[in-house]
């Protein structure tokens, strides 16, 4: 992962915001409740904190929500980690239905091993710490299923706190009711036991950003803590 980071070009050293969540499971309808988190929230505050940002890379959900908010031309790098058997490279000929679209506004791409969605999970938490590279971080979960659970655990096992967008379905609203007490779902409320994993309302664009900046400070004291430099917003 390192060797990849270096051949992409991309600076280390600096934030990142990790965005999980729903993908072929986010029908239109939610896209369109979801798509001024995006436009509104993450991709601001990307911008504000000249984060990179790192998702699954994929045409679909909650990464073409970015995609779309992000624009032709992000000012920030839109890292997408995908296995690269299960998607359909740019100039390749796929029979239909062979292979996901990537999605085009992405300015990078880390391609992993694999044979099935959700193989890339691993491989998405470790971009992350690679480009922060001791940098704080995020991650945010919208949505989500199956593997967005398993990309909740992977952050908390980096260490890297996890932003639940309750009201969002799913996986995101299943964390949060065990956060909020709820232990019938012994997934989520193991998930939910980490301190690392808090939850904020959507809608409520307001809500969002102020988690988003309270985990930033947070970091910030623990860097303090350690005689890091900060690399945080004021």
């Amino acid at each position: 992962m390192p060797a990849a980071i270096g051949e992409l070009g991309l600076d280390t050293g600096r934030r990142v915001i990790v965005v999980v969540g729903g993908a072929s499971g986010l029908d239109e309808h939610l896209k369109r409740r979801l798509r001024g988190l995006f436009s509104d929230v993450l991709v601001p505050v990307a911008n504000e904190w000249n984060a990179a940002v790192v998702d699954g890379g994929t045409d679909s959900g909650v990464m073409q929500l970015l995609g779309l908010a992000a624009g032709n031309a992000p000012s920030f790098p839109l890292i997408g980690v995908a296995v690269e058997k299960l998607v359909a490279l740019p100039g390749t000929v796929t029979k239909p239905g062979e292979g996901r679209a990537l999605e085009s506004r992405h300015t990078h791409f880390v391609l992993v091993p694999g044979s099935g969605w959700g193989d890339e999970s691993p491989w998405l938490a470790r971009a992350a710490t690679e480009i922060a590279a001791g940098a704080p971080s995020v991650t945010v979960l919208v949505n989500g299923g199956p593997i967005a659970l398993r990309d909740v655990a992977n952050s908390v096992a980096a260490g890297r706190p996890v932003l639940v967008v309750r009201g969002t379905g799913r996986a995101a609203d299943r964390i949060a009711a065990a956060l909020d007490g709820d232990r019938t779902d012994p997934e989520a409320a193991q998930l939910a036991s980490s301190p690392l994993v808090t939850a904020a309302q959507w809608p409520g664009g307001d809500a969002v950003r102020a988690a988003l900046y309270q985990l930033a400070v947070s970091q910030r004291g623990l860097q303090r803590l350690r005689g890091q430099p900060p690399h945080l917003p004021s």
